[in-house]
Formats: C-alpha cells, structure tokens, sequence
C-alpha cells in the first residue's frame, strides 16, 4: 500500500515536471520573437481585431466568444497547424487577461513546452507608440462559431 503511495506521488511529481510555465513578455520582446519566427495567436474577437488593428504577422483565432465562451477542443485543432506543442507560441489579446488563461491551457492541458503571453496585450502595444495594421481576412484561421 505504502508502495503504490510512493508511485502515485512520483508519477505527480513527474508530470507536474513536464508542464510548461506561461512566460509573459512585453511588447519589446514580442517584436524578437516574431523577428525570429515565432508564431503570434491573436485571440480576440472579429469585432476587436477590426476595431484597434492587430499586430502585423499575427494569426486571428478567437478564444473566447462575445459571451465569453470557448471551445477549446475546436479552438486547439485550429491552433496546432501555427505551432504545435514542442513550438513555442505567442498569444495575445487586449489587455493580457485572456491570452494568460488561454496560455494556461495550452500549458496545462495542451502539452504545449513554450507558450508566451503578451502581458499588457494590444493595449501595450498601442500605448507604447506601436503601430497596429488592419485586420485581414487573410490573417483569420478560422473564425469560431462560423464555417471555414
């Protein structure tokens, strides 16, 4: 009995090991990682993305719905041909707060090894004097809650 005890912590222990842990990062350092390739995941909605512009090289792939909603199975199908879990991935939203939730997830129940989240989100971005461009229908993996 003390032995399976044993097995059960270390088996725990080893896979709380193998989750990574969401670095966040600010708008300087989402300009190098995307000057090196990385991935970046804007995961607003359609009506933010057209409202205040997105990063320039960013993919638009909502995570939460106007109410809030997600469906994260649908959401990580759509997400693994950016960068799947041993890539690492930018995630970003407007302030910060849902691109860490939904970093966490990748983490946490994706098996993602590097995901980095934009801690002030476009509204650092913007506030730091960054130019956002137009959002493009091209730039849209696919838009949640409508056919691709």
């Amino acid at each position: 009995m003390i032995a399976k005890g044993v097995l059960v912590a270390a088996l725990a222990v080893l896979s709380w090991g193998a989750r990574a842990e969401v670095v966040n990062i600010d708008s300087k350092k989402l300009e190098q990682l995307i000057a090196k390739g990385v991935p970046l995941i804007d995961i607003r909605t359609e009506g933010e993305w057209n409202a205040t512009g997105v990063v320039a090289g960013s993919k638009l792939l909502t995570f939460f719905d106007e109410r809030g909603q997600a469906n994260t199975s649908l959401w990580l199908e759509r997400a693994k041909p950016i960068a799947g879990p041993e890539n690492p991935v930018i995630l970003i939203c407007r302030s910060g707060n849902r691109s860490n939730a939904a970093a966490k997830f990748l983490s946490d129940h994706a098996g993602y090894k590097t995901v980095y989240n934009v801690s002030r989100g476009m509204n650092g971005w913007v506030g730091e004097g960054r130019k956002p461009v137009s959002a493009d229908r091209s730039m849209a993996v696919c838009l949640l809650g409508r056919p691709c």
